[in-house]
C-alpha cells in the first residue's frame, strides 16, 4: 500500500474510497511541540475525504498537561454517539479479565525470573545488547556533580560497554532500566494482601485470555515482589481510570465511595491525587485512613481483595529511563557517559493528602548507585519539620544479585540512536544552547570535535585548525559555584580546540542582571551576540542546537532567533521552519 497522503493512493485490492467505513480518533501529543497531533489530523483529514464517517469529534491529548484526562473528556462525549450510529447498548459487554493468574507450586527455581529483563538474561546467554536485551553495564565511575553540601544532587555515571557489542555515537540517548523503590513495593504488596514473605515470593505464571488484543507484558514465570519491583510501573501517578476500576474491591464502603469520588470527580482527583502526586498505593492508603508518610507494614495498611491479574491489566509496564550521552565515542570508545539531575520536592498538602517527598524513579535509582559506590549514606529529608525521610532505597544489586560483583555494581542500559548530529564538516559552524543538563549531550559534542582536533594538529602541525568554524555553547545554572557542571572541563576543551570553541554563561541567582534587574538566560545572550549569531547562520551556514526545557527555554530561545532573522531583514517565522526541515536547526528537548 502507497502513502495514504498521496494523490493516487489505492488500498491493496484497488479501491480509492471508504464509504460505510465508520471511524473515532484520538490522538497524542504535546503541545510544547511543533507538530502537535499532525498525524491524528492528517489521518482523520484523508479518511473523511476518502468518504469515511468520523463518530464524534476527533481527540487530542497533551502530555505536557494531562493525557488521561484529554482521553477521558473525549471518551464521555464521544461514547453516547458511538452507541447511537452502530446501535450497542454502553455497559453491555461483559467485564472478563486480560488475564488468569496461577499460582505454581512446583517450578525449577533457575527458570523462575526475578527481575531479569530477557531470556538470555536468564540463561546468561550472548547475544545483541537492544531494548529486549539491555547489557548489564559495569559502572566505572561515577561521582556527584553539584556542589557538596547542596540541597540537590547531580550525578555523572559512567557505563562500561567493553565487550558488550554495544557502539554509539554522540548525541545518542542511553537507556536505563530502573526498578521500583523497595517501601513502594513494600506499600503495594501490603495493600494487595501480599506483603508476607511467603507470598510476595509465591511463584505464579500468567496467561493472556485473549493474545490478540493482550500479551502478557512481562516475562514468566515470576513472583508477585518481582512484577511490583521491576516490570510494572507502580510509582507513577493513579491514573482516574485505573482508581475506577479498583472502586468494587475496596474493603470498606466507606473506601468505595472515596474511591469513586476520586475517579469520577476530576477536580478532586487534581488536588487531590494528581496535586499530591499519589500512586496507587498511596491512594488506596488514603481512602482507607491509613498514614501514607509511614512505612507500610501489615499492620498500619489495610488490604484490599484485588485481583492480580486486575493490578497487571491496570498498570503499565515500567519503561527505560532515557538520558542523553554525554561523551564522544572518539574520546571514550569503552564507556557511555551520562549526566542526570536527581528528582526529588516536597509536594504541597492537598485536601486529604499530606505534603510529601516525591522522588523521580531513574534518577534516585542513579543517586542509589552512587551512594554505594561512596560508601555513602541515604540523607535524612525534613519532613514537617522533623528530619525523618530518607532518599528511596532500590535493589540495586539486581534479580539474584546479579547486577553486583567484586568490583562494583552494574546496571542494565541499552541505546537508542538519535539524529543529533554535528556537521561532519568541522568549518561549518555550531551554535549550541544547553541551560542545566541540556548540556549533556555538548559535553559529547565537545569531546567530538577534540578528539578530530588531536588528529588534524598531529597530521598537519598547529594551524591545522585554522579554517575550522567556530564552535559556540551556551550554558546556564543557577550559581557558578553549586551547579556549574563540568566546570574545569570547559577550559581545557577550549585550549586544545585553539580558540575554536566559546562558552557563554548565564548564572541565574549569582550573575549580573539586567537594567530592571530582572535575570539573565540564555537566550539574552544569544540576543546580546546576534550579530555574530546571525553571521553563523546565514552567512556562514552554521547549524543550531537546543536541548532541555521543553515549554519555556527552547520555545524562548526560538522566539530570540526569529528575532534575530527579522532583524537581519527575512521572515523570522519560515526561516526558523526552513532551518528545522533543513535539519541545520535540531532539537533535543523534554517537557
Amino acid at each position: 500500500m502507497n502513502n495514504i497522503n498521496e494523490d493516487d493512493f489505492e488500498f491493496s485490492k484497488g479501491e480509492h474510497h471508504l464509504e460505510g467505513l465508520k471511524y473515532v480518533v484520538f490522538g497524542l501529543g504535546n503541545k510544547t511541540y511543533e507538530h502537535y497531533n499532525k498525524v491524528a489530523r492528517d489521518v482523520d483529514e484523508k479518511l473523511t475525504t476518502l468518504g469515511a464517517q468520523r463518530i464524534g469529534e476527533r481527540g487530542e491529548g497533551d502530555d505536557d498537561k494531562s493525557m488521561e484526562e484529554d482521553y477521558l473528556e473525549w471518551k464521555e462525549k464521544m461514547w453516547p454517539e458511538f452507541a447511537r450510529v452502530m446501535g450497542v447498548e454502553e455497559g453491555a459487554g461483559s467485564d472478563s479479565p486480560d488475564f488468569k493468574v496461577t499460582e505454581v507450586d512446583t517450578h525449577p527455581p533457575e527458570k523462575v525470573y526475578l527481575g531479569e529483563l530477557s531470556a538470555r538474561a536468564l540463561t546468561k546467554t550472548r547475544g545483541i545488547h537492544d531494548a529486549k536485551n539491555p547489557y548489564p553495564a559495569p559502572i566505572q565511575g561515577i561521582r556527584e556533580l553539584f556542589a557538596v553540601g547542596g540541597e540537590r544532587n547531580c550525578i555523572h555515571a559512567e557505563f562500561n560497554i567493553e565487550g558488550s557489542g554495544i557502539t554509539y555515537q554522540h548525541g545518542d540517548h542511553v537507556g536505563l532500566w530502573p526498578s521500583n523503590a523497595d517501601v513502594e513495593v513494600d506499600r503495594l504488596l501490603f495493600s494487595l494482601g501480599l506483603g508476607a514473605p511467603d507470598r510476595r515470593t509465591a511463584v505464579i505464571d500468567i496467561e493472556s485470555l485473549d493474545p490478540q488484543l493482550a500479551k502478557v507484558p512481562f516475562p514468566v514465570p515470576t513472583t508477585y515482589e518481582t512484577v511490583l519491583r521491576h516490570y510494572i510501573d507502580i510509582s507513577s501517578v493513579a491514573s482516574r481510570q485505573t482508581l475506577g476500576a479498583l472502586a468494587k474491591y475496596a474493603p470498606t464502603p466507606e473506601a468505595g465511595t472515596a474511591l469513586t469520588a476520586l475517579a469520577t470527580d476530576k477536580a478532586q482527583y487534581g488536588a487531590i491525587v494528581a496535586g499530591g502526586c499519589l500512586k496507587l498505593a498511596e491512594v488506596l492508603q488514603l481512602v482507607t485512613g491509613n498514614p501514607i508518610n509511614s512505612k507500610p507494614t501489615g499492620e498500619n495498611t489495610t488490604a484490599w481483595n484485588i485481583p492480580f491479574d486486575v493490578i497487571v491489566s491496570a498498570i503499565p509496564r515500567l519503561q527505560p529511563r532515557y538520558y542523553s550521552i554525554s561523551s564522544s565515542p572518539k574520546l571514550h570508545p569503552t564507556s557511555i557517559h551520562v549526566t542526570c539531575v536527581v528528582l526529588k520536592y516536597e509536594s504541597e498538602a492537598s485536601g486529604r493528602a499530606p505534603s510529601k517527598w516525591v522522588f523521580g524513579v531513574g534518577s534516585n535509582y542513579l543517586l542509589n548507585l552512587k551512594m554505594a559506590a561512596h560508601g555513602e549514606q541515604a540523607p535524612l529529608l525534613s519532613e514537617g519539620g522533623v528530619e525523618s525521610v530518607t532518599n528511596p532505597i532500590y535493589a540495586i544489586s539486581g534479580p539474584r544479585s546479579s547486577y553486583q560483583g567484586e568490583t562494583g555494581y552494574k546496571a542494565p542500559v541499552h541505546v537508542r540512536r538519535s539524529t543529533f548530529r554535528l556537521p561532519t564538516n568541522p568549518k561549518t559552524p555550531v551554535i549550541m544552547i544547553g541551560p542545566g543538563t541540556g548540556v549533556a549531550p555538548f559535553r559529547g559534542f565537545v569531546q567530538e570535535r577534540v578528539a578530530l582536533a588531536r588528529k588534524a594538529i598531529e597530521k598537519n602541525g598547529e594551524d591545522a585548525l585554522a579554517d575550522w568554524g567556530q564552535i559556540s555553547l551556551y550554558y546556564g545554572c543557577r550559581d557558578e559555584n553549586e551547579d556549574f557542571l563540568y566546570k574545569d572541563e570547559w577550559p581545557e576543551y577550549q585550549s586544545e580546540l585553539k580558540g575554536k570553541f566559546t562558552m557563554r554563561n548565564a548564572f541565574s541567582r549569582s550573575g549580573a542582571r539586567k537594567p530592571d534587574g530582572s535575570k539573565i538566560y540564555v537566550q539574552d545572550l544569544l540576543w546580546e551576540d546576534r550579530a555574530a549569531v546571525s553571521e553563523a547562520i546565514n552567512e556562514k551556514r552554521g547549524y543550531v542546537y537546543i536541548c532541555g526545557d521543553a515549554k519555556n527555554m527552547s520555545k524562548a530561545v526560538e522566539d530570540i532567533l526569529i528575532k534575530i532573522f527579522n532583524e537581519a531583514g527575512k521572515n523570522g517565522t519560515e526561516e526558523l521552519k526552513t532551518m528545522k526541515e533543513r535539519s541545520r536547526l535540531l532539537l533535543d528537548v523534554w517537557s
